[in-house]
């Protein structure tokens, strides 16, 4: 039996603890991802030394993406109550940064490598998939990452990020490669645009990665695209002209739903003398605040059923697409080995028969198996000779066929059943064996459990955060 290594228990057990403090309606999931990485170890899905329950955030998270000079880092010092992040025209910060709660160390800025090796964090393991994209980049983990701990009550039980902006960052491709993996892992995105210049040259890269490839995201929803610094439209009072120009740019880029919020920071905007004016425009930013707030402050109760939807498809995925992707797979490969088996052992065999009967040898050939026979000692000692040569050859087969599979499944939608292919190839694993190693009654059992485990602990969230009844 495959078991996890110590390390990702005892990081468990950290997870655990964690959620007590923070997020304790969490907790029972943690059981489900338990047992399917059981069945992820015994199939060879996954190494020992990973988990599935680190391929999630379990905190809820918000993510601030965008251009440069669009207001972001003082969206976050407003919204926080504090200066953390440093603000101004120029890129100021070029890295991400994780924000967290914590009371005792609030102000420390820790390195990238903080949250690269902690799987409480989003961001667990991603220098590995930084080296993947630019070799050499995944040891310099801290020129993209940084963790700032703060005080702020609104962040306590989340995590929030901001970004550096798209149009001003030398390491291009594996900003590209956070910024993707934040996307996909956040519960709310909130896509800033400079109010200043709405149009789509100044917002081309904003548009082609935050805009057109989030319109087919089952997950849309999660997107918020705010409009900042619309207080630069007060004094020519054009607002109607700035977000109709931004809007016509997002909907040329294939946007034509969404949610989408003018606002401004009261704290650092242009002074608006004309009071109707004024109040109008406090009115609308006001508004829609209330609204961002209101969806940030939402996020704890769609993260519990993001966590829960990630165990339920990861159990799904298992069963419907991993397991018979590798029965696939090992069936193809024990086809292709009797094949050559049989191809390389019965060519043998015509040629012997062959050469006898060229050379009139075939009646000292009979002759010969004839004592054999007679002898079973030598008898048995030949047959041990040829088994023995049959298993070499046979080995030899089975490996090569195997290395030229793997190359094959390289860049196809089989790369990652690889580390699987490798464990039902083995060279116990045998060739007539239907199932793939580790996949069995109790496994496909426990996966249902975990399925049916999943629609439960659904019902359990709908208890705490509503009440179809009315009844107190």
């Amino acid at each position: 039996m495959v078991r996890p290594d110590k390390s990702i228990v005892k990081r468990f057990d950290s997870l655990k603890a964690h959620l007590q403090r923070e997020n304790p309606v969490l907790i029972d999931a943690i059981g489900g991802f338990r047992k399917l990485d059981d069945i992820g170890y015994k199939t060879g899905l996954i190494e020992s030394d990973d988990s599935y329950a680190m391929q999630i955030s379990w905190w809820p998270l918000v993510s601030v993406l965008g251009v440069f000079s669009a207001g972001k880092s003082s969206f976050i010092n407003s919204y926080l109550g504090q200066p953390l992040q440093k603000t101004g025209n120029q890129a100021v910060d070029d890295k991400f940064t994780v924000m967290c709660f914590g009371e005792e160390n609030a102000g420390q800025v820790l390195p990238g490598l903080a949250l690269d090796a902690d799987m409480r964090f989003p961001f667990y393991r991603i220098s590995d998939e930084i080296e993947k994209v630019t070799e050499g980049e995944g040891r310099r983990i801290d020129a993209y990452l940084q963790l700032k701990v703060t005080d702020s009550e609104v962040v306590r039980g989340k995590i929030l990020i901001d970004s550096p902006g798209f149009d001003a960052d030398a390491q291009r491709t594996s900003t590209l490669k956070l910024t993707k993996h934040i996307m996909d892992i956040s519960d709310l995105v909130l896509v800033f645009f400079d109010a200043r210049h709405p149009e789509p040259g100044s917002m081309q890269d904003t548009l082609k990665h935050l805009v057109e490839d989030t319109i087919g995201r089952n997950d849309s929803n999660k997107f918020l695209f705010v409009l900042n610094q619309i207080d630069s439209a007060a004094r020519e009072d054009n607002t109607e002209e700035i977000v109709g120009a931004w809007q016509r740019a997002l909907s040329q880029a294939g946007l034509t739903a969404g949610r989408f919020y003018t606002i401004y920071n009261k704290d650092v905007s242009i002074p608006i003398e004309d009071d109707t004016r004024k109040a109008r425009f406090e009115s609308k930013r006001d508004a829609d605040m209330a609204d961002i707030e209101s969806r940030i402050a939402q996020v704890s109760v769609e993260r519990a059923y993001r966590i829960v939807g990630a165990m339920e498809k990861q159990a799904y995925s298992i069963r419907d697409q991993a397991i018979p992707a590798i029965t696939r797979l090992k069936q193809l490969w024990s086809q292709r080995v009797l094949r050559f088996d049989a191809l390389i052992f019965g060519a043998l065999a015509l040629v012997v028969v062959g050469i006898s009967l060229a050379t009139g040898s075939i009646g000292a050939l009979m002759a010969l198996i004839l004592s054999l026979i007679a002898e079973p000692i030598s008898m048995l000692a030949t047959i041990v000779a040829l088994v023995v040569v049959f298993l070499i050859v046979h080995f030899m087969i089975r490996k090569s066929v195997a290395k030229y599979m793997i190359k094959k499944m390289k860049d196809t939608s089989d790369e990652p059943y690889i580390t699987a292919f490798r464990s039902n190839t083995r060279f116990f694993r045998s060739v007539f064996a239907k199932q793939p190693a580790g996949w069995n009654g109790r496994s496909k059992k426990a996966v249902d459990e975990v399925i049916e485990h999943a629609s439960e602990f659904v019902e359990s969230l709908n208890d705490q955060f509503t009440n179809p009844s009315g009844k107190v």
